[in-house]
């Protein structure tokens, strides 16, 4: 809770907006120092001073102080794989491969209900629920791609965000060419925002054609965005892409000229050790998702391997279709266990590891590690304070761990983004959540209709 801060006798104190004092900060910087009594000076939206509380509270003086002692103060989460408009179809279609999935159930219902203002509802509950767990960056590949943009902005979230692209008309009606002209309005309109990336967003591999692929990769060059692609996510695109073309998906954009650091590339289930060292000598960001390749069946990725490899490596929720929560530290968790008992080795993928991909490490793989994913001077103040005085979360021995293993969604306290207060006491601040709620209700009941249920 922010309070106002008497100013003491302190000689020519640096002025600061904000300052969070007391806790336990975890500052994932190179060293992955963690400070067990902390601080933070804000200004400006950036960070200018991590250090010791004292010291801190000593140097700096401000009109508003969030006190967080005895709270964990960890950087922005950092969800690297969304499609944040499909909370409207959470739990439509459950319990089948991704390919059923897509052409019987998810691509029918998004033909008959997604338009910009159904995109801008869905985009409305699903950043309210990724910035009330702690996530504040997203990495959003989907359609009318421009109203998602003006909700991330609205609520106050940091995104790069994609719009997509398929072969022929796709959802949102319009051509390859006419898509392409909006792609261009909408990276015009968003280019130079402080908190929005604009992208592209060729879907996948096997709904793109080789031409299309090419010609998305000369425009990002040539308007110097990122491009956004599932890849390698299913062993039936392994085998359709290698029917097709005669190579694998990841050989396959190697040889489109896709691969490197302006590539974000989801999923990478099915990857050999050779096209790991692709991965990782090309720097392209690869975004784990493994409660929705677990839930789709879709296989697990070699996390292990990659992180061994050097891979720029992100962690991802994928959308609340296909998960169906949008709970960022679940995935951590998650990442965390899975590969332990998949490898029989609990060090395959450590606590820090996890820790590591939904941070820095994602930050990393959506190249803007140079303005989140750490708390440091200079980056951007996305800051989180988890609540420590939780059932789950006493006694507390390794913080480390305790993210990894025992912090969840409902901990969140506090959410900062760029220094700006979001979440307040666990509630969203710029928005009204249950308003939000009650439109997706009313919306969903009509959705619910496709397999008789109400949607309430």
């Amino acid at each position: 809770m922010s309070k106002e801060r008497r100013q003491g006798a302190t000689s020519a104190p640096v002025p600061a907006d904000l300052l969070v004092l007391g806790g336990i900060v975890v500052t994932m910087d190179e060293r992955r120092t963690i400070l067990p009594c902390g601080g933070l000076a804000i200004r400006d939206g950036r960070i200018v001073a991590v250090g010791p509380r004292d010291d801190i509270a000593r140097a700096h003086a401000a009109p508003e102080v969030i006190d967080a002692d005895e709270d964990l103060v960890i950087p922005g989460l950092v969800d690297g794989h969304t499609h944040i408009a499909m909370t409207l179809f959470r739990g439509l279609a459950d319990d089948l491969p991704l390919h059923v999935w897509l052409e019987r159930h998810v691509w029918p219902a998004e033909r008959r209900f997604i338009h910009p203002d159904t995109v801008r509802l869905g985009s409305r509950l699903g950043v309210a629920e990724l910035l009330t767990s702690g996530v504040t960056t997203l990495c959003d590949m989907y359609f009318f791609e421009d109203d998602v943009a003006a909700i991330v902005d609205e609520l106050g979230m940091r995104g790069v965000l994609g719009q997509a692209f398929f072969d022929g008309v796709g959802t949102q009606g319009l051509t390859r060419d006419e898509t392409i002209a909006y792609a261009k309005r909408f990276v015009d309109r968003w280019r130079g925002h402080p908190r929005i990336v604009p992208a592209l967003a060729p879907h996948a591999p096997y709904t793109v054609t080789p031409e299309l692929y090419r010609t998305l990769r000369g425009l990002a060059e040539t308007l110097d965005v990122p491009i956004i692609t599932h890849l390698a996510e299913t062993r039936d695109e392994d085998r359709e892409i290698r029917a097709r073309y005669g190579r694998s998906p990841v050989r396959h954009l190697e040889q489109l000229g896709l691969l490197g650091t302006r590539l974000v590339a989801a999923h990478c289930v099915w990857v050999d050790a050779e096209e790991i060292d692709l991965l990782a000598a090309s720097g392209t960001g690869v975004v784990h998702n493994p409660r929705s390749n677990l839930k789709l069946a879709s296989g697990i990725a070699p996390v292990p391997d990659m992180l061994r490899a050097g891979v720029r490596l992100g962690l991802g929720t994928d959308g609340a279709a296909s998960n169906n929560e949008l709970d960022l530290l679940a995935e951590v968790q998650l990442a965390a266990l899975l590969h332990k008992g998949v490898r029989l080795d609990p060090l395959a993928v450590p606590a820090l590891a996890a820790l590591e991909m939904a941070t820095i490490g994602g930050a990393r793989a959506l190249r803007l590690d140079h303005l989140v994913g750490s708390l440091e001077p200079g980056k951007r103040a996305d800051v989180v304070i988890v609540e420590l005085d939780e059932d789950n979360l006493v006694p507390l021995y390794d913080v480390v761990s305790h993210l990894a293993y025992a912090v969840e969604a409902a901990d969140v306290r506090t959410v900062l983004v760029d220094g700006r207060l979001v979440v307040r006491d666990g509630s969203l601040v710029t928005a009204d959540e249950a308003e939000i709620r009650r439109q997706v209700r009313a919306v969903a009941r009509e959705i619910g209709s496709l397999r008789g249920v109400s949607g309430g």
